[in-house]
């Protein structure tokens, strides 16, 4: 395990301290302008400029790093984002402070291209499931970590905004001084939607309401820990809580996925959300330890959505399209994501705080009534499925070339639609890459109701 990690160990640390300075920054944004008594509108506002960022760097991010080469990519889009962090210490205007959003969710979306590219780049055949697990656990821990940072440092000055500029510095160094070639530049394969709109909308259905949920919670959750009356430190621990859960339940999901049929687990785990989010939904005041444990619960279920749809979908999905159904996903999570913060802001700006949870169980009764497991007519199911369950990484923190990563994506339709050299001027890069690698194994793959 040990020589398998090694190769691999600068990329996590970037990864790891990407994801530190992410968690926290949109945490202490949250905790911010609620202690201004700012509207939570304005807070959804920012999360969903985030994700709108995230979107908006997949569709550009390869151009740069096709212009310019992986490691001038990514230390540029570095030295943006944490020059847009420090701007929100310079500034009090929040249509600025969204501004400034967009363009930290482009310039991380950038540097996930760059990461994944060059993880599948390093990454034998067989080692694939190795790293792709290795990213993920980076990606979480980091989150985890961005809110425990809260309760060593309570405090909601520019220090904060400090740390995670600094966090951004230092996930510079491992790739400015790696001494590797750098891959063959990657672009995304085109998306099919009206495909995958008719072939998987079972699974279409679900990623859009876990982004949904989970960009609300990732940009209201600290507003409404803070609304029930917790410290910086307790609305540290609560996010912390709630992230690590997303972590732990990875691996048990993945047994239960591989033996049990995934369209029945996502409306199960769906009401299993309504009813733990409905005691946080009607308390206006929740006491402490039921906060600690409710919301804990909603996030063992909600951060299994994700994973489930993949999976669901992938059973459904013939292996040379599985590039380009990674990127349907991704951005069909994007658009909940930047919608669904600004929805429950509005809510809870009109009928309280506690409308957050009540936001997730709605969507989450949607899902129930949209999930229709005997509507699966399995007419396109490929023959191996059900696919081995694959533990993803928080959608906050990937990009579409993830498909580079996933052991379920065969790795010759990665290098034929990834590595085809696309319409644009010749790049110029850091070092001459290297030869593709092209002799690697295969794998694997809903059906509409």
């Amino acid at each position: 395990m040990r020589q398998i990690w090694k190769p691999f160990r600068a990329l996590y640390f970037a990864s790891l301290m990407m994801l530190i300075g992410s968690g926290l920054l949109s945490t202490y944004l949250g905790l911010r302008l609620a202690a201004d008594n700012v509207d939570s509108l304005w807070v959804g506002a920012l999360m969903a400029a985030n994700y709108f960022g995230l979107v908006l760097g997949g569709k550009i991010g390869h151009r740069l790093i096709a212009r310019v080469g992986h490691i001038r990519a990514y230390s540029a889009c570095a030295g943006i984002v944490g020059a847009a962090v420090l701007g929100h210490g310079l500034v009090d205007w929040l249509p600025a402070w969204i501004f400034l959003r967009v363009i930290v969710g482009l310039g991380m979306m950038c540097q996930y291209m760059v990461i994944e590219s060059w993880l599948n780049e390093q990454a034998e055949a067989s080692q694939r499931g190795t790293v792709f697990s290795g990213y993920m656990i980076a990606s979480y821990l980091g989150l985890v970590l961005g809110q425990l940072i809260l309760v060593m440092h309570p405090g909601l000055g520019l220090e904060l905004l400090m740390l995670v500029a600094l966090c951004f510095a230092l996930c510079l160094v491992p790739v400015a001084l790696t001494r590797r070639i750098h891959p063959a530049p990657l672009h995304p394969a085109p998306m099919e939607p009206r495909f995958f709109i008719t072939r998987v909308p079972q699974s279409l259905s679900t990623v859009l309401g876990a982004g949904l949920i989970i960009g609300s919670f990732y940009g209201l959750a600290p507003l409404y820990a803070s609304q029930q009356g917790l410290s910086t430190e307790q609305v540290g621990l609560f996010m912390g809580s709630c992230i690590f859960a997303g972590l732990v339940v990875q691996w048990p999901l993945g047994w239960l996925s591989d033996r049990y049929d995934r369209a029945l687990l996502i409306r199960s785990f769906a009401f299993v959300l309504a009813l733990a989010a409905l005691p946080l939904a009607v308390m206006k005041q929740v006491p402490l330890e039921v906060l600690f444990i409710a919301g804990f619960l909603c996030s063992l279920v909600k951060f299994c959505l994700y994973p489930l749809a993949v999976a669901f979908s992938n059973d459904h999905v013939e292996a040379d399209r599985r590039v380009s159904l990674t990127a349907m996903l991704l951005v069909t999570y994007g658009v909940g994501a930047s919608i669904g913060p600004l929805a429950a802001g509005v809510l809870m700006k009109l009928f309280g705080s506690q409308m957050l949870y009540a936001f997730f169980s709605f969507f989450a009764l949607v899902l129930v009534w949209r999930i229709r497991p005997k509507a699966v007519t399995n007419l396109h199911q490929v023959d191996d499925a059900p696919l081995h369950h694959v533990a993803m990484p928080d959608s906050m923190s990937s990009s579409p070339l993830v498909a580079c990563l996933d052991p379920r994506v065969d790795e010759q339709v990665v290098q034929d639609q990834m590595q085809s050299p696309p319409a644009e001027p010749e790049p110029q890069t850091d070092t001459p890459p290297e030869e593709p690698d092209s002799g690697r194994e295969q794998s694997f793959t809903e059906a509409r109701p």
